[in-house]
């Protein structure tokens, strides 16, 4: 759609970005677009009520597909939202911040709850990233700049400490050949390594400070209270709930009594699995403690999104002439030399 609306605008046809970011579209055609792209990244990432798929398909997947999924395809659909539905439909973004932010919410509340009276921790954990994913979205539609910085950064942290987690349920699956939480319980006592690996992922997955998750949820909480107070107090009850339902998973696998006989003998993590896990953990500490050597990369491209979306979007709709200049998002190197006058496609047919 957006190749052929160029032609109409420019009488050229082209699939290069930076120029369909120079479209000027009235505001009734950015909305119906920006529908169409947000529906199909929102599908990806999940957001509520779309997110149904995601459980099932972490439990049916083997370990190596849910940490692939967790860790990288997730992200294409709020990378989506970023590279695409905010820069080229501005004005149609200020529309649909109330709607998008209230579905973040729902879904952050949700997939707290629905964790909560998970039996299987696979499942547990992929609820998880419902909610976590949510926080994402939040941050992200807060448009300002700790909003979406934290928003980035988190897409980063759910993939390391989730693809961490189902790292960590498949070590348990191998030995035990089960996933429900009644099945374990005391194994703190058998193999201590692995319950010193699971503990710092399941602190990183709810915020603990020093660890990853935190600097992202935080972020994410003060650019959402600039925003709107309200959407602020509902996300911070779910970084409560998440705190609960992890510990509560990790308190009855973890700790008390050995009842399940099965449970006596377990071998504790071999070499491969720890040098498997030692690199996540070594970043989710990084991260805590430097959260500055990622958000200083950002903080360019993130004050270019929401000077075209806060600045151009007030420009389309009051306003039909094009902006004389208008900085890209996340450039890549084509882009900064087309910028410049120096790069291929300044004349494209």
């Amino acid at each position: 759609m957006l190749f052929f609306l160029n032609y109409e605008v420019t009488g050229r046809y082209t699939f290069d970005l930076w120029d369909l970011y120079q479209l000027e579209l009235p505001l009734h055609l950015q909305v119906w677009l920006f529908l169409a792209f947000a529906l199909s990244f929102a599908i990806k990432v999940p957001m509520f009520p779309f997110h149904t798929w995601l459980p099932d398909a972490h439990v049916e997947a083997p370990t190596a597909g849910s940490v692939i999924l967790a860790g990288v395809l997730l992200k294409m659909g709020t990378y989506g939202f970023l590279r695409f539905a905010l820069p080229l439909f501005p004005a149609a973004t200020l529309q649909f911040v109330p709607w998008i932010s209230w579905l973040a919410l729902i879904g952050i509340i949700y997939g707290a709850l629905m964790a909560f009276v998970q039996k299987d921790i696979k499942s547990l954990v992929a609820y998880s990233s419902v909610s976590h994913l949510g926080f994402v979205m939040l941050g992200i539609f807060a448009l300002n700049p700790e909003g979406i910085q934290g928003g980035i950064l988190q897409m980063v942290n759910h993939g390391l400490s989730t693809g961490a987690l189902f790292l960590i349920v498949g070590i348990i699956y191998e030995r035990r050949h089960t996933r429900l939480i009644e099945e374990f319980g005391g194994l703190s006592s058998r193999i201590p390594l692995f319950a010193t690996f699971f503990m710092i992922v399941t602190l990183s997955s709810i915020g603990l400070p020093g660890l990853n998750g935190f600097v992202g949820e935080f972020l994410i909480l003060v650019g959402t209270f600039r925003s709107n107070p309200l959407y602020g107090v509902i996300g911070a009850v779910g970084v409560i709930l998440a705190a609960v339902y992890m510990l509560w998973m990790f308190q009855k696998v973890m700790f008390g009594k050995i009842t399940n006989p099965q449970n006596q003998n377990l071998a504790d993590m071999t070499t491969r699995e720890v040098i498997t896990l030692i690199p996540l953990v070594a970043l989710i500490f990084f991260i805590g403690v430097f959260p500055s050597v990622f958000l200083a990369k950002m903080e360019t491209s993130v004050s270019h999104l929401i000077g075209r979306v806060q600045g151009g979007g007030e420009l389309r709709v009051q306003s039909p002439a094009p902006p004389e200049t208008s900085a890209p998002l996340l450039l890549d190197s084509r882009d900064r030399s087309r910028v410049n006058g120096t790069g291929p496609g300044e004349n494209l047919p």
